[in-house]
């Protein structure tokens, strides 16, 4: 009983971590011009890879607006720390890399995967790569960890 309710709690602390991952990069993913990623688009998504990674960065991608420091209060609220805000970060920078490569790069599709994210976390993981979705496994523990 207690093992069934620790994978029901780590489940959904993964679940929020996704969801919270999807509304950063949908906060920060490139505009959604064409089907596929023209050169002013890879170039943006580089910026926005780069960014994600580098915390004194941050606030370019995510913007000044009201929305985008709603979504970073979000992440050091749940994150708790400077580190594991980071690592949030950088996790989503690997899942929006994972979203280019399984879509081909279609913004379009991409896009509508960070919406499909939003209501449905559990099925979004599922789709990510097995070292992303690793990643995102471990991070929900060290946030569990810390938030205990």
């Amino acid at each position: 009983m207690v093992d069934s309710m620790s994978r029901k709690t780590r489940t959904l602390q993964k679940a929020t971590l996704v969801a919270l991952i999807s509304a950063v990069l949908l906060g920060t993913a490139p505009p959604t011009h064409a089907q596929g990623l023209d050169p002013a688009s890879a170039a943006a998504l580089a910026e926005t890879l780069k960014a994600l990674a580098n915390p004194n960065g941050r606030s370019l991608p995510l913007g000044n607006d009201a929305r985008a420091a709603e979504i970073d209060r979000q992440v050091r609220s749940i994150a708790g720390s400077p580190q594991l805000t980071q690592e949030v970060y950088g996790l989503a920078a690997r899942v929006l890399a994972d979203l280019v490569q399984s879509t081909g790069g279609d913004v379009g599709k991409l896009s509508e995967a960070l919406e499909r994210a939003q209501s449905d976390p559990g099925g979004f993981a599922a789709t990510l790569s097995p070292q992303t979705l690793q990643q995102l496994r471990e991070l929900s523990d060290k946030i569990a960890g810390a938030n205990r």
